[in-house]
Protein backbone atom coordinates (compact mmCIF):
# COMPACT_ATOMS: atom_id res chain seq x y z
CA UNK A 1 0.00 0.00 0.00
CA UNK A 2 2.52 2.43 0.71
CA UNK A 3 4.59 1.70 -2.16
CA UNK A 4 1.58 1.90 -4.61
CA UNK A 5 0.94 5.54 -2.79
CA UNK A 6 4.42 6.16 -3.69
CA UNK A 7 4.04 5.52 -7.23
CA UNK A 8 0.44 7.78 -6.99
CA UNK A 9 2.80 10.63 -6.80
CA UNK A 10 3.59 10.37 -10.56
CA UNK A 11 -0.02 10.73 -11.28
CA UNK A 12 0.04 14.22 -10.59
CA UNK A 13 -0.54 16.22 -13.70
CA UNK A 14 1.86 19.17 -12.67
CA UNK A 15 4.80 17.13 -11.06
CA UNK A 16 7.69 17.83 -12.50
CA UNK A 17 10.03 17.32 -9.14
CA UNK A 18 10.31 14.33 -7.31
CA UNK A 19 12.67 13.89 -4.12
CA UNK A 20 11.92 10.54 -2.36
CA UNK A 21 15.99 9.94 -0.88
CA UNK A 22 16.24 8.68 2.48
CA UNK A 23 13.70 6.35 3.13
CA UNK A 24 13.09 2.98 2.79
CA UNK A 25 11.03 2.45 -0.65
CA UNK A 26 13.63 -0.56 -1.65
CA UNK A 27 13.02 -3.03 -4.77
CA UNK A 28 9.32 -2.80 -4.47
CA UNK A 29 9.03 0.76 -4.25
CA UNK A 30 11.01 1.08 -7.22
CA UNK A 31 9.27 -1.44 -8.79
CA UNK A 32 6.60 0.67 -8.36
CA UNK A 33 7.76 4.01 -9.40
CA UNK A 34 9.41 2.51 -12.56
CA UNK A 35 5.93 1.26 -13.67
CA UNK A 36 4.12 4.06 -13.31
CA UNK A 37 7.61 6.16 -15.19
CA UNK A 38 6.36 4.37 -18.44
CA UNK A 39 3.61 5.87 -18.23
CA UNK A 40 3.93 9.50 -16.88
CA UNK A 41 4.44 12.55 -19.05
CA UNK A 42 5.49 15.49 -16.77
CA UNK A 43 8.20 14.29 -14.23
CA UNK A 44 12.09 15.47 -15.49
CA UNK A 45 13.87 15.22 -11.99
CA UNK A 46 13.62 11.78 -9.69
CA UNK A 47 15.85 11.82 -6.39
CA UNK A 48 15.64 8.11 -5.06
CA UNK A 49 18.97 8.86 -2.96
CA UNK A 50 19.65 6.28 -0.04
CA UNK A 51 16.87 3.53 -0.23
CA UNK A 52 18.03 0.28 -0.10
CA UNK A 53 17.72 -0.43 -3.82
CA UNK A 54 19.19 -2.88 -5.19
CA UNK A 55 19.71 -4.75 -9.26
CA UNK A 56 15.97 -5.85 -8.84
CA UNK A 57 14.61 -2.31 -8.38
CA UNK A 58 16.94 -1.02 -10.47
CA UNK A 59 16.13 -2.97 -13.61
CA UNK A 60 12.54 -1.66 -13.04
CA UNK A 61 13.90 2.24 -13.04
CA UNK A 62 15.97 1.23 -16.24
CA UNK A 63 13.62 -0.89 -18.36
CA UNK A 64 11.21 2.46 -17.92
CA UNK A 65 13.90 4.64 -19.27
CA UNK A 66 13.45 2.92 -22.63
CA UNK A 67 10.09 4.14 -22.62
CA UNK A 68 10.09 7.47 -20.55
CA UNK A 69 10.15 10.53 -22.82
CA UNK A 70 10.47 13.13 -19.89
CA UNK A 71 13.15 12.03 -17.28
CA UNK A 72 15.91 14.44 -17.22
CA UNK A 73 18.05 13.73 -14.11
CA UNK A 74 17.88 10.45 -12.24
CA UNK A 75 19.70 10.14 -8.67
CA UNK A 76 20.28 6.71 -7.43
CA UNK A 77 23.61 7.78 -4.92
CA UNK A 78 24.16 5.11 -1.81
CA UNK A 79 22.08 2.07 -2.98
CA UNK A 80 22.91 -1.51 -3.82
CA UNK A 81 22.36 -1.91 -7.48
CA UNK A 82 26.02 -3.45 -8.22
CA UNK A 83 26.95 -4.86 -11.50
CA UNK A 84 23.31 -6.17 -12.43
CA UNK A 85 21.73 -3.26 -11.76
CA UNK A 86 24.36 -1.26 -13.64
CA UNK A 87 24.00 -3.59 -16.43
CA UNK A 88 20.53 -3.05 -17.01
CA UNK A 89 20.85 0.94 -16.81
CA UNK A 90 23.92 0.51 -19.97
CA UNK A 91 20.81 -1.20 -21.70
CA UNK A 92 18.68 1.38 -20.69
CA UNK A 93 21.27 4.50 -22.12
CA UNK A 94 21.28 2.47 -25.69
CA UNK A 95 17.54 2.89 -25.84
CA UNK A 96 16.89 6.19 -23.87
CA UNK A 97 17.08 9.96 -25.99
CA UNK A 98 16.02 11.90 -22.99
CA UNK A 99 18.22 11.29 -20.04
CA UNK A 100 20.70 14.00 -19.19
CA UNK A 101 21.75 13.52 -15.62
CA UNK A 102 23.13 9.74 -14.12
CA UNK A 103 23.85 9.86 -10.77
CA UNK A 104 25.19 6.43 -9.63
CA UNK A 105 27.73 6.98 -6.96
CA UNK A 106 28.16 4.54 -3.61
CA UNK A 107 26.31 1.83 -5.48
CA UNK A 108 28.73 -1.32 -5.52
CA UNK A 109 29.39 -1.26 -8.99
CA UNK A 110 32.68 -2.99 -10.37
CA UNK A 111 34.47 -3.64 -13.21
CA UNK A 112 31.60 -5.76 -15.02
CA UNK A 113 28.87 -2.92 -14.32
CA UNK A 114 31.28 -0.19 -15.72
CA UNK A 115 31.67 -2.51 -18.88
CA UNK A 116 27.94 -1.58 -19.60
CA UNK A 117 27.95 1.57 -18.77
CA UNK A 118 30.45 2.28 -21.18
CA UNK A 119 28.64 0.29 -23.69
CA UNK A 120 25.95 2.65 -23.25
CA UNK A 121 28.02 5.72 -23.91
CA UNK A 122 28.70 4.26 -27.84
CA UNK A 123 25.05 4.68 -28.62
CA UNK A 124 24.01 7.27 -26.15
CA UNK A 125 23.09 10.77 -27.63
CA UNK A 126 21.94 12.71 -24.59
CA UNK A 127 23.95 12.29 -21.33
CA UNK A 128 25.74 14.84 -20.70
CA UNK A 129 25.90 14.09 -16.70
CA UNK A 130 27.45 10.67 -15.36
CA UNK A 131 28.42 10.50 -11.65
CA UNK A 132 30.11 6.99 -10.84
CA UNK A 133 32.49 7.82 -7.80
CA UNK A 134 33.09 6.02 -5.02
CA UNK A 135 32.23 2.58 -6.98
CA UNK A 136 34.64 -0.55 -6.76
CA UNK A 137 35.95 0.10 -10.39
CA UNK A 138 39.07 -0.88 -11.30
CA UNK A 139 41.45 -0.15 -14.41
CA UNK A 140 39.60 -3.03 -16.52
CA UNK A 141 36.66 -1.27 -16.08
CA UNK A 142 38.23 2.19 -16.63
CA UNK A 143 39.08 0.64 -20.37
CA UNK A 144 35.63 0.02 -20.93
CA UNK A 145 34.33 3.47 -20.14
CA UNK A 146 37.11 5.30 -22.12
CA UNK A 147 36.07 2.82 -24.73
CA UNK A 148 33.04 4.88 -24.47
CA UNK A 149 34.20 7.76 -24.23
CA UNK A 150 36.18 7.48 -27.51
CA UNK A 151 32.81 7.53 -29.30
CA UNK A 152 30.38 9.36 -27.43
CA UNK A 153 29.71 12.77 -28.27
CA UNK A 154 27.42 14.40 -25.95
CA UNK A 155 28.73 13.65 -21.92
CA UNK A 156 30.63 16.64 -20.61
CA UNK A 157 31.00 15.64 -16.81
CA UNK A 158 32.43 12.25 -15.60
CA UNK A 159 32.68 12.12 -11.98
CA UNK A 160 34.78 8.88 -10.99
CA UNK A 161 36.58 9.87 -7.85
CA UNK A 162 36.89 7.22 -4.95
CA UNK A 163 37.18 4.12 -7.29
CA UNK A 164 40.36 1.91 -7.85
CA UNK A 165 41.65 2.32 -11.44
CA UNK A 166 44.80 3.09 -10.77
CA UNK A 167 47.88 4.07 -13.16
CA UNK A 168 46.98 1.29 -15.68
CA UNK A 169 43.19 2.61 -15.72
CA UNK A 170 44.80 6.37 -15.59
CA UNK A 171 46.88 5.22 -18.85
CA UNK A 172 43.26 4.61 -20.39
CA UNK A 173 41.69 8.13 -19.21
CA UNK A 174 44.69 9.47 -21.29
CA UNK A 175 44.17 7.68 -24.23
CA UNK A 176 40.21 8.59 -24.43
CA UNK A 177 41.02 12.31 -23.87
CA UNK A 178 43.13 12.09 -26.70
CA UNK A 179 40.67 11.73 -29.10
CA UNK A 180 37.43 12.95 -27.02
CA UNK A 181 36.42 16.43 -28.12
CA UNK A 182 33.41 16.59 -25.51
CA UNK A 183 34.34 16.19 -22.45
CA UNK A 184 34.45 19.04 -20.10
CA UNK A 185 35.17 17.93 -16.49
CA UNK A 186 36.85 14.91 -15.33
CA UNK A 187 37.03 13.97 -11.67
CA UNK A 188 39.66 10.86 -11.44
CA UNK A 189 40.46 11.52 -7.39
CA UNK A 190 41.46 8.92 -4.64
CA UNK A 191 42.21 6.49 -7.32
CA UNK A 192 46.19 5.83 -6.65
CA UNK A 193 46.92 6.46 -10.30
CA UNK A 194 50.33 8.06 -8.83
CA UNK A 195 53.15 9.87 -11.03
CA UNK A 196 53.10 7.24 -13.64
CA UNK A 197 49.36 7.56 -14.06
CA UNK A 198 49.51 11.51 -13.99
CA UNK A 199 52.00 11.23 -16.87
CA UNK A 200 50.01 8.87 -18.69
CA UNK A 201 46.79 11.85 -18.26
CA UNK A 202 49.39 14.51 -19.01
CA UNK A 203 50.16 12.38 -22.48
CA UNK A 204 46.56 12.63 -23.18
CA UNK A 205 46.17 15.89 -22.13
CA UNK A 206 49.00 17.16 -25.20
CA UNK A 207 46.09 16.67 -27.86
CA UNK A 208 43.19 17.17 -26.05
CA UNK A 209 41.68 20.69 -26.40
CA UNK A 210 38.16 20.52 -24.65
CA UNK A 211 38.65 19.99 -21.16
CA UNK A 212 38.61 22.80 -18.52
CA UNK A 213 38.34 20.80 -14.96
CA UNK A 214 40.70 18.51 -13.96
CA UNK A 215 40.52 16.69 -10.28
CA UNK A 216 43.20 14.94 -8.81
CA UNK A 217 43.04 14.73 -4.62
CA UNK A 218 44.02 12.08 -3.00
CA UNK A 219 46.28 10.35 -6.03
CA UNK A 220 49.73 10.18 -4.52
CA UNK A 221 50.98 11.65 -7.63
CA UNK A 222 53.94 13.42 -6.15
CA UNK A 223 56.13 15.78 -7.23
CA UNK A 224 57.23 13.63 -10.60
CA UNK A 225 53.70 13.65 -11.65
CA UNK A 226 53.04 17.87 -10.72
CA UNK A 227 56.14 18.26 -13.00
CA UNK A 228 54.31 16.01 -15.86
CA UNK A 229 51.51 18.65 -15.22
CA UNK A 230 53.37 21.99 -14.81
CA UNK A 231 54.66 21.20 -18.28
CA UNK A 232 51.34 20.32 -20.11
CA UNK A 233 50.41 23.71 -18.06
CA UNK A 234 53.18 25.61 -19.76
CA UNK A 235 50.66 24.73 -23.68
CA UNK A 236 47.33 23.71 -22.70
CA UNK A 237 44.90 26.46 -24.01
CA UNK A 238 41.58 24.96 -22.27
CA UNK A 239 42.08 23.87 -18.65
CA UNK A 240 40.93 26.15 -16.23
CA UNK A 241 40.54 24.53 -12.80
CA UNK A 242 42.98 22.20 -11.55
CA UNK A 243 42.83 20.59 -8.15
CA UNK A 244 46.04 18.82 -6.50
CA UNK A 245 44.42 18.48 -2.53
CA UNK A 246 46.70 15.93 -0.86
CA UNK A 247 48.93 14.97 -3.22
CA UNK A 248 52.85 15.24 -1.52
CA UNK A 249 54.12 17.22 -4.15
CA UNK A 250 56.30 19.49 -1.87
CA UNK A 251 58.70 22.17 -2.50
CA UNK A 252 59.63 20.38 -5.84
CA UNK A 253 56.31 19.93 -7.27
CA UNK A 254 55.32 23.71 -6.97
CA UNK A 255 58.45 25.13 -8.42
CA UNK A 256 56.89 23.25 -11.35
CA UNK A 257 53.97 24.44 -11.08
CA UNK A 258 55.12 28.17 -10.50
CA UNK A 259 57.51 27.68 -13.32
CA UNK A 260 54.10 26.88 -15.67
CA UNK A 261 52.29 29.97 -14.13
CA UNK A 262 54.90 32.38 -15.91
CA UNK A 263 53.56 30.77 -19.43
CA UNK A 264 50.12 29.87 -18.53
CA UNK A 265 47.79 31.97 -19.90
CA UNK A 266 44.43 30.22 -19.31
CA UNK A 267 44.04 28.70 -15.71
CA UNK A 268 42.55 30.45 -13.03
CA UNK A 269 41.75 28.11 -10.26
CA UNK A 270 44.57 26.15 -8.50
CA UNK A 271 43.94 24.10 -5.63
CA UNK A 272 47.45 23.04 -3.76
CA UNK A 273 45.91 22.02 -0.62
CA UNK A 274 47.97 19.76 1.96
CA UNK A 275 50.64 19.51 0.04
CA UNK A 276 54.11 19.48 1.85
CA UNK A 277 54.51 22.86 0.45
CA UNK A 278 57.11 25.15 2.03
CA UNK A 279 58.94 28.68 1.57
CA UNK A 280 61.11 27.48 -1.56
CA UNK A 281 57.91 26.10 -3.01
CA UNK A 282 55.66 29.41 -2.06
CA UNK A 283 58.95 31.62 -3.90
CA UNK A 284 58.57 29.51 -6.95
CA UNK A 285 54.67 30.23 -7.18
CA UNK A 286 55.27 33.91 -5.68
CA UNK A 287 57.19 34.31 -9.27
CA UNK A 288 55.09 32.82 -11.70
CA UNK A 289 52.04 34.54 -9.83
CA UNK A 290 54.44 38.34 -10.60
CA UNK A 291 53.83 36.95 -14.75
CA UNK A 292 50.84 35.14 -14.87
CA UNK A 293 47.56 37.34 -16.06
CA UNK A 294 44.46 34.72 -15.81
CA UNK A 295 45.14 32.80 -12.46
CA UNK A 296 42.38 34.57 -10.34
CA UNK A 297 42.20 31.82 -7.09
CA UNK A 298 44.58 29.90 -5.66
CA UNK A 299 44.47 27.74 -2.75
CA UNK A 300 47.13 26.91 -0.11
CA UNK A 301 45.53 25.61 2.67
CA UNK A 302 47.04 23.22 5.67
CA UNK A 303 50.94 23.64 3.65
CA UNK A 304 53.83 24.78 5.78
CA UNK A 305 55.03 28.28 3.76
CA UNK A 306 56.02 30.12 7.12
CA UNK A 307 56.91 33.79 6.91
CA UNK A 308 59.41 33.13 4.13
CA UNK A 309 57.13 32.02 2.16
CA UNK A 310 54.22 34.56 3.07
CA UNK A 311 56.88 37.14 1.92
CA UNK A 312 56.98 36.11 -1.05
CA UNK A 313 53.77 35.92 -1.63
CA UNK A 314 53.42 39.33 -0.45
CA UNK A 315 55.65 41.21 -3.15
CA UNK A 316 53.87 38.77 -5.90
CA UNK A 317 50.81 41.12 -4.44
CA UNK A 318 52.38 44.31 -5.55
CA UNK A 319 52.62 43.61 -8.91
CA UNK A 320 49.92 40.67 -9.92
CA UNK A 321 46.78 41.99 -11.55
CA UNK A 322 44.31 38.71 -11.50
CA UNK A 323 44.71 37.05 -8.77
CA UNK A 324 41.33 37.65 -6.61
CA UNK A 325 41.19 35.13 -3.83
CA UNK A 326 44.16 33.69 -1.65
CA UNK A 327 44.07 31.12 1.07
CA UNK A 328 46.69 30.74 3.11
CA UNK A 329 45.21 29.26 6.00
CA UNK A 330 46.90 26.99 8.46
CA UNK A 331 50.37 27.95 7.26
CA UNK A 332 52.39 28.44 10.47
CA UNK A 333 52.46 32.44 8.95
CA UNK A 334 53.49 34.81 11.68
CA UNK A 335 53.85 38.51 12.67
CA UNK A 336 56.87 38.91 9.78
CA UNK A 337 54.87 37.42 6.82
CA UNK A 338 51.71 38.64 8.07
CA UNK A 339 53.23 42.12 7.73
CA UNK A 340 54.76 40.91 4.41
CA UNK A 341 51.21 40.60 3.05
CA UNK A 342 49.56 43.96 4.67
CA UNK A 343 52.58 45.97 2.41
CA UNK A 344 51.23 43.91 -0.93
CA UNK A 345 47.59 44.97 0.48
CA UNK A 346 48.89 48.34 0.51
CA UNK A 347 49.56 48.51 -3.83
CA UNK A 348 46.97 45.51 -4.64
CA UNK A 349 43.59 46.53 -6.37
CA UNK A 350 42.41 43.16 -7.62
CA UNK A 351 42.44 41.03 -4.43
CA UNK A 352 39.01 40.75 -2.65
CA UNK A 353 39.55 37.47 -0.59
CA UNK A 354 42.67 36.63 1.93
CA UNK A 355 42.32 34.15 4.03
CA UNK A 356 44.65 33.62 6.74
CA UNK A 357 43.14 31.93 9.50
CA UNK A 358 44.76 29.39 11.72
CA UNK A 359 47.68 31.02 11.60
CA UNK A 360 49.65 32.92 14.63
CA UNK A 361 50.07 36.28 14.02
CA UNK A 362 49.65 37.85 16.70
CA UNK A 363 49.15 41.18 17.54
CA UNK A 364 52.04 42.61 15.44
CA UNK A 365 50.93 40.66 12.72
CA UNK A 366 46.86 42.41 13.21
CA UNK A 367 48.78 45.87 13.06
CA UNK A 368 50.38 45.16 9.97
CA UNK A 369 47.10 44.09 8.12
CA UNK A 370 45.79 47.13 9.60
CA UNK A 371 47.80 49.38 8.18
CA UNK A 372 47.93 47.62 4.51
CA UNK A 373 43.80 48.12 4.83
CA UNK A 374 43.86 51.74 5.61
CA UNK A 375 45.44 52.12 2.18
CA UNK A 376 44.06 49.09 0.43
CA UNK A 377 40.85 49.53 -1.72
CA UNK A 378 40.04 46.61 -3.13
CA UNK A 379 39.99 43.58 -0.27
CA UNK A 380 36.39 42.62 0.82
CA UNK A 381 36.96 39.70 2.84
CA UNK A 382 39.38 39.39 5.24
CA UNK A 383 39.38 35.84 7.42
CA UNK A 384 41.73 35.90 10.26
CA UNK A 385 40.10 33.41 12.98
CA UNK A 386 42.21 31.06 15.00
CA UNK A 387 45.01 34.06 14.95
CA UNK A 388 46.51 34.85 18.29
CA UNK A 389 45.02 38.22 17.64
CA UNK A 390 44.58 40.54 21.31
CA UNK A 391 43.62 43.89 21.62
CA UNK A 392 46.45 45.89 20.02
CA UNK A 393 45.70 44.33 17.00
CA UNK A 394 42.22 44.85 17.20
CA UNK A 395 42.91 48.50 17.90
CA UNK A 396 44.98 48.55 14.91
CA UNK A 397 42.20 46.95 12.33
CA UNK A 398 39.78 49.59 14.45
CA UNK A 399 42.09 51.74 12.89
CA UNK A 400 41.88 50.95 9.73
CA UNK A 401 38.32 50.44 9.27
CA UNK A 402 37.97 54.50 9.87
CA UNK A 403 39.89 54.64 6.23
CA UNK A 404 39.16 51.53 4.53
CA UNK A 405 36.18 51.77 1.61
CA UNK A 406 36.49 48.17 0.42
CA UNK A 407 36.44 45.17 3.19
CA UNK A 408 32.82 43.76 3.91
CA UNK A 409 33.54 40.72 5.90
CA UNK A 410 35.95 40.49 8.49
CA UNK A 411 36.76 37.38 10.88
CA UNK A 412 37.74 37.94 14.01
CA UNK A 413 36.53 34.85 15.83
CA UNK A 414 38.50 32.72 17.98
CA UNK A 415 41.20 35.64 19.24
CA UNK A 416 42.25 36.81 22.61
CA UNK A 417 40.13 40.30 22.41
CA UNK A 418 38.87 42.07 24.81
CA UNK A 419 36.97 45.12 25.68
CA UNK A 420 40.05 47.27 24.66
CA UNK A 421 40.20 45.98 21.62
CA UNK A 422 36.11 45.63 21.40
CA UNK A 423 35.99 49.66 21.91
CA UNK A 424 38.76 50.36 19.12
CA UNK A 425 36.52 47.94 16.32
CA UNK A 426 33.96 50.24 17.93
CA UNK A 427 35.10 53.57 16.98
CA UNK A 428 36.19 51.96 13.63
CA UNK A 429 32.82 50.94 12.42
CA UNK A 430 30.65 54.65 13.79
CA UNK A 431 33.41 55.99 10.55
CA UNK A 432 32.58 53.02 8.47
CA UNK A 433 30.26 52.61 5.31
CA UNK A 434 31.18 49.58 3.64
CA UNK A 435 31.48 46.49 6.48
CA UNK A 436 28.41 44.50 6.22
CA UNK A 437 29.89 41.25 8.51
CA UNK A 438 31.80 41.58 11.42
CA UNK A 439 32.46 37.46 13.19
CA UNK A 440 34.25 37.98 17.09
CA UNK A 441 32.83 34.50 18.02
CA UNK A 442 34.82 33.04 20.82
CA UNK A 443 36.97 36.00 22.11
CA UNK A 444 37.03 37.50 25.85
CA UNK A 445 34.84 40.63 25.69
CA UNK A 446 32.85 41.38 28.27
CA UNK A 447 29.92 44.07 29.49
CA UNK A 448 32.19 46.77 28.40
CA UNK A 449 32.84 45.69 25.08
CA UNK A 450 29.92 45.12 24.40
CA UNK A 451 28.38 48.24 25.29
CA UNK A 452 31.10 50.09 22.96
CA UNK A 453 30.33 47.99 19.55
CA UNK A 454 26.39 48.44 20.84
CA UNK A 455 26.98 52.48 20.49
CA UNK A 456 28.87 51.88 16.93
CA UNK A 457 25.34 50.19 15.89
CA UNK A 458 23.45 53.31 16.79
CA UNK A 459 25.64 54.94 14.05
CA UNK A 460 26.72 52.63 11.67
CA UNK A 461 23.79 50.89 9.35
CA UNK A 462 25.38 48.48 7.61
CA UNK A 463 26.32 45.41 9.79
CA UNK A 464 24.36 42.78 9.13
CA UNK A 465 21.63 41.32 12.43
CA UNK A 466 23.15 37.99 11.96
CA UNK A 467 26.72 39.44 12.94
CA UNK A 468 25.35 41.73 15.60
CA UNK A 469 23.90 38.74 17.41
CA UNK A 470 27.71 37.04 17.07
CA UNK A 471 28.77 39.46 19.18
CA UNK A 472 27.08 38.77 22.41
CA UNK A 473 25.98 35.52 21.97
CA UNK A 474 29.77 34.27 22.54
CA UNK A 475 30.81 36.59 24.78
CA UNK A 476 31.73 36.47 28.69
CA UNK A 477 28.64 38.47 28.93
CA UNK A 478 25.22 38.10 27.19
CA UNK A 479 24.41 41.86 26.74
CA UNK A 480 21.08 43.35 25.69
CA UNK A 481 22.28 45.80 23.58
CA UNK A 482 19.02 47.57 23.51
CA UNK A 483 17.75 47.61 27.46
CA UNK A 484 21.17 47.58 28.88
CA UNK A 485 20.70 44.87 30.96
CA UNK A 486 23.57 42.20 31.38
CA UNK A 487 23.82 38.68 32.78
CA UNK A 488 27.19 36.06 33.24
CA UNK A 489 27.10 33.19 30.83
Amino acid sequence: MANQTVANFLTLPSLTTLNLSHNEIGDTGAQSLGYALQHNRTLTILYLDSNRISHAGAKSLADALKHNTRLTTLHLWNNQIGNVGAQSFGDALKHNTILTTLDLSSNKIGDVGAQALGDGLQHNTTLITLNLSHNEIGDVGARSLCDGLQHNTTLTTLKFNENRIGAVGARSMGDALQHNTILTTLDLSANGIGHVGAQSLCDGLQHNTRLTTLQLWHNEIGAVGAQSLGDILKHNTTLTTIDLLSNQIGDVGAQSLGHALQHNAILTTLCITYNQIKDVGAQSLADGLQHNTTLTTINLEGNQIGDVGAQSLGDALQSNTALTTLKLDNNRIGHLGARSLGDGLQGNTILTTLDLSSNKIGDVGGQGLGDGLQHNTGLATLDLWNNQIGDAGAQSLGDALKRNTSLTTLNLSYNEIRNIGARSLGYGLQHNTTLTTLDLDKNRIGDAGARSLGDALQHNRKIEKGANRGWYYQMYFDYDLVGGNHHAR
